[in-house]
């Protein structure tokens, strides 16, 4: 099992779910069932490292309160079971994302002969704008 797997088990085993009236579409089943899931973790229970705890912050966005509980509501379908399984594939697509590190950007370089035409383009397309001013007639 990798470090990531333990800690999608690790917040799966956090979770608590409170099922909703969903809205929509659905007839009078929307009225009188409630199958859509509200699914809150607590991140700080989780232990995180600071880098993927700041990655999950700014992934969760507007979804993390300001107690530090990632709120998910799952209502696309009209089961209760098949809104867990969404909710919780979801929980664990985000947190998969979160501790993965993103890829280090390698800095492009540029030979002589490409700086020199790179110039020469900024020098024609300056030389284009400055043609464009107001027009005097003196």
């Amino acid at each position: 099992m990798t470090a990531i797997e333990a800690l999608i088990e690790r917040a799966l085993a956090l979770v608590s779910e409170a099922f909703i009236t969903a809205t929509g579409p659905g007839g009078q089943n929307v009225n009188k069932v409630a199958t859509a899931v509200q699914l809150r973790v607590n991140v700080y229970a989780l232990r995180l490292a600071p880098e993927v705890f700041d990655r999950l912050k700014q992934l969760a966005g507007s979804r993390m309160t300001s107690a530090g509980e990632i709120v998910l509501t799952a209502r696309r379908f009209r089961t209760q079971e098949a809104n867990r399984a969404d909710a919780r594939d979801r929980l664990a697509d985000l947190l998969r994302e979160a501790a993965t590190l993103p890829e280090k950007r390698a800095k492009s370089r540029l030979n002589r002969v490409g700086k020199v035409q790179r110039l020469a383009g900024k020098k024609i397309r300056s030389t284009v704008k400055a043609g464009r001013g107001k027009v005097s007639f003196d």
